[in-house]
């Protein structure tokens, strides 16, 4: 099992814990419309298959400074009470500056920004809000795993 399944148990124990829970997970035809949508207006990209096994357990987080973004509101099916920063929407806002378009935007915290750098095929952490690279990754797992590993500490 990915390590960043062991950390979000933990995180779901600290939620409980004040009375909250972890999001609801999305189906694989919301996953399914997520990225053709994203395809359509960032071009021919293949989200990661930990990305979608993410989705499966949980639409995104909002812990202790940390944002995973999720599937955008508008494309999930019924009635929908939570709050998400939306993959799509969230790639929309930082895309505004030219030079982040080389960036697909997964995830954000206080102090970085978890990408996947297209231009050299690699995950990364970046500082926020220079962009400075921070830390590179060899799979969207690893990066998510540290960065939920750092948001714990």
């Amino acid at each position: 099992m990915p390590k960043w399944k062991d950390l979000l148990i933990e995180i779901d124990k600290i939620e409980k814990k004040y009375g909250s829970r972890l999001r609801n997970p999305v189906s694989d035809t919301e996953i399914i419309n997520m990225e053709k949508n994203f395809q359509r207006k960032f071009g021919n990209i293949v989200l990661p298959e930990s990305y979608r096994e993410f989705l499966k357990r949980i639409n995104g987080l909002d812990f202790n400074g940390l944002v995973i973004y999720g599937v955008d509101e508008v494309l999930r099916e019924g009635e929908v009470n939570e709050d998400v920063h939306g993959l799509i929407e969230t790639n929309e806002l930082w895309y505004e500056n030219e030079s982040q378009k080389q960036y697909i935007f997964y995830a954000d915290s206080d102090t970085a920004w978890y990408c996947y750098d297209l231009k050299e095929s690699v995950y990364v952490e970046l500082d926020k809000p220079s962009g400075t690279l921070i830390q590179s990754y060899d799979s969207f797992s690893s990066m998510l795993s540290d960065a939920l590993e750092t948001t714990l500490s």
